[in-house]
């Protein structure tokens, strides 16, 4: 049989001693070839989906709103006219005609024009109106821009037969850039507005509701535009004071991570001594509270069941169970100090080195805002995509009669394709094309005389274009979009995560600290990383882009049936949202301490996860410590810092603290709330930027010192590279060194 080769260990072979090894390795090779050319290959349809897009859309379909000529409000010949106003808003609460089945689009069948600003009061032609002048009767800024009211030929009854001026108008307020009626003045409609009084209009109760059928929930008693003004001049007024906040903040996370290597020890221990002594008042609490009631005589069983959960509160048996838990809760905690406390040294020691580290390298606590500009970048590419791929169906006109009653008006209401802003240069292209392919084409330059039997048909816009090979595939690019969207991000913050693994870890492996550090080691990392290992990023971000899109597609489904969904539905679909949820966490973990391995080894992604990840279970109790402990710390850190810099601005922008010399009040601010929200938020964003280094630091400096005892002894041949308190804790030394002393 020949004799029995020995089992690999079930986490693998420790790692084994290198003399050449000295840190991350500069002789390295380009790794996962394939996945590179594969991800390129997507930025490259990337960018050309992005330059199509821009050659087909038009993003000004949704910024702007349009009149019934197809201008833009707000921009060129209308550009002092940023506001569309509905020459008869009911008509928008009863548009359910041939225009909704025929043309497979819900319009508002009236007149728009762009004006410089909404009506505010209430205005309706009068029956005596008739028989005036035009020009005494319209306001010339809310009638057709080519209307003449002072031309001897016009009339009222001509103006308003042909839509050319609005025969009533309500208060309005902008909308999104659309008059929109003021709901909270449709209460005082004067009764000769209405047909209770003989007036052109339904009756006082049919109109209002027409109106607000026509608006929605949209228009409302404030406006969303003056709103975001007054936002605006708040940020105008207040953003000095805003960013000194944010430096604040800035300074205070600087300022906690550098002296970690002093407080770690004592905000750990007394964090642990806070713990037990809470646990103690537990104790004593609960069994406070069950002798008393077992004193009074007080059961569970003289009380049955109720829905009031207070009752349960008043019992004896109640309390002994709260007693139970806290004190099996206490003694677990106990029994961990006790067998795991050498653990805690190592994982303080190690926060401590930590701080060390990013105190001697000062310049990778700025690599966030490098990630944070790129991630922009991103943000911004996929957002301008998305818009310019929603927008790049050319419009689509029809004439459409605005008073669908009259006769003659049924032959063309919704039949014939039109351009209200169509040019004869363009007139003349479609004759050339009809006349090319011989095929017919409804397409004409539209002309109110060119119906004298329909005289209020109109060019209105109906919708985007869907035909041809580009958009009918707009959804398909869009879920393009979206998926090279989240492997961009994803590669973004990978390529961070490596830069700072490959800057640290060039830290750990330096012999003699700081003379052995590299200089520019973040650079260097960056580099190296940019030159041998997107492919690997790129894999790493790959996998994480695919698990996030699974869970996409559930919440969308989720999302879709829930008004279908029974019990089991819900449950299933909540355990398959929850393994997803658990399994991308798993592989940002694996993906985090695989990039340390690339930073520092330079082998492929699988090789990479793989080794990090049996180094990990080989030492799995302490990176269960390590990992709780500076989660702890990072947390308080965090609150630390926002809460401060929170309390600080509530005091501040409320009026509580006087800026210095009064070069700020308070009183001149509309919304004092914005100022302190942006500062949290932004606060937030910082410190996490500034701990999101130190826990990338502490994570590659634990896998170094797992490798390093490992790999040495502490012999002449092969010494420690941690440092002297955690060769204290564990209980060795360097016999170089102690030769030496």
């Amino acid at each position: 049989m020949g004799k029995k080769q020995e089992e690999e260990p079930e986490h693998g072979e420790p790692a084994q001693f290198d003399p050449s090894f000295n840190g991350p390795l500069r002789k390295r090779s380009c790794t996962d070839i394939i996945c590179l050319f594969l991800f390129l290959a997507v930025i490259l349809g990337y960018i050309a989906l992005g330059i199509l897009a821009w050659l087909y859309g038009d993003p000004r379909h949704v910024l702007y709103p349009r009149n019934s000529t197809g201008w833009f409000c707000g921009v060129g010949p209308n550009k002092d006219k940023p506001n569309l106003f509905y020459f008869d808003i009911l008509k928008c609460a009863t548009s359910v005609n041939v225009m909704a089945s025929a043309l497979n689009g819900l319009q508002c069948p009236t007149t728009q024009v762009c004006v410089k600003q909404c009506p505010s009061e209430f205005w309706v032609v009068n029956p005596l109106d008739f028989a005036e002048k035009p020009d005494k009767v319209f306001a010339p800024d809310l009638c057709v821009p080519s209307t003449s009211l002072t031309s001897a030929e016009v009339t009222v009854k001509g103006i308003l037969d042909k839509e050319l001026c609005p025969f009533y108008y309500t208060p309005t307020s902008p909308v999104l850039g659309r008059c929109l009626p003021d709901l909270s003045a449709l209460g005082k409609i004067p009764p000769s507005f209405t047909s209770d009084s003989g007036g052109l209009l339904p009756s006082i109760n049919d109109t209002v509701s027409l109106l607000k059928n026509g608006t929605g929930d949209i228009a409302n008693s404030f406006s969303a535009k003056d709103v975001g003004i007054r936002i605006f001049e708040d940020f105008a007024s207040a953003w000095p004071w805003i960013l000194l906040g944010l430096v604040i903040a800035m300074l205070v996370s600087m300022l906690f991570l550098l002296l970690l290597r002093f407080t770690a020890p004592v905000m750990v221990w007394l964090l642990i001594i806070g713990l037990l002594a809470a646990g103690a008042y537990g104790i004593w609490h609960c069994y406070w509270e069950y002798d008393q009631y077992r004193t009074q005589g007080a059961k569970i069983s003289d009380v049955g069941l109720t829905t009031n959960v207070k009752i349960y509160l008043q019992v004896q048996e109640t309390w002994l169970a709260f007693l139970i838990m806290v004190s099996v809760g206490e003694a677990i905690i106990l029994l961990t100090l006790i067998f795991l406390r050498t653990r805690i040294l190592i994982a303080i020691a190690l926060i401590q080195e930590s701080s060390k580290a990013i105190g001697h390298m000062m310049s990778a606590l700025f690599y966030p805002l490098f990630t944070f500009v790129l991630l922009l970048m991103c943000v911004a590419y996929w957002s301008a995509t998305a818009l310019y791929l929603a927008t790049s169906g050319e419009p689509v006109y029809k004439v459409v009669a605005l008073n669908s009653t009259a006769s003659g008006c049924d032959a063309v209401n919704g039949t014939v394709t039109c351009d209200p802003q169509v040019s004869h240069l363009t007139f003349l292209k479609m004759i050339v094309y009809q006349r090319k392919t011989k095929v017919s084409v409804s397409f004409q330059s539209f002309n109110s005389t060119n119906y004298p039997e329909c005289p209020s048909a109109r060019c209105i816009f109906i919708t985007y274009n869907e035909e041809g090979l580009f958009q009918r595939n707009l959804f398909n690019l869009q879920i393009y979009n979206a998926i090279a969207f989240l492997w961009c991000v994803n590669f973004v913050i990978a390529l961070g995560q490596c830069t700072l693994a490959g800057a640290f870890a060039s830290y750990y492996w330096a012999f003699n600290k700081p003379d052995d550090i590299p200089f520019f080691p973040v650079t260097g990392s960056f580099l190296r990383s940019l030159r041998y290992h997107v492919g690997s990023l790129a894999f790493g971000a790959l996998i994480l882009t695919l698990v996030q899109i699974v869970r996409i597609l559930l919440e969308y489904i989720d999302h879709k049936t829930r008004s279908a969904q029974n019990a089991c539905a819900r449950f299933i679909l909540c355990c398959m949202k929850c393994c997803l949820w658990c399994l991308e966490k798993f592989i940002k973990f694996l993906n985090r301490n695989a990039y340390i391995m690339i930073a520092i080894y330079g082998k492929n992604f699988c090789v990479s996860a793989k080794n990090a990840f049996k180094l990990l279970m080989r030492n799995i109790l302490r990176v269960v410590v390590l990992d709780k402990v500076t989660d702890v710390l990072l947390f308080f850190g965090k609150l630390l810092v926002v809460g401060g810099v929170g309390v600080l601005a509530f005091f501040f922008f409320s009026g509580r603290i006087q800026a210095p010399g009064n070069s700020f009040s308070s009183q001149n601010l509309n919304y004092y709330w914005m100022p302190i929200i942006t500062v949290v938020f932004g606060s937030y964003l910082v410190a996490h930027g500034f701990f999101s280094v130190y826990s990338m630091c502490v994570d590659t400096l634990f896998l170094c010192f797992l490798e390093d005892l490992e790999r040495n002894d502490g012999s002449v041949q092969k010494p420690y590279y941690m440092s002297k308190n955690l060769m204290k804790i564990l209980n060795k030394s360097n016999k170089a060194q102690k030769q030496a002393g």
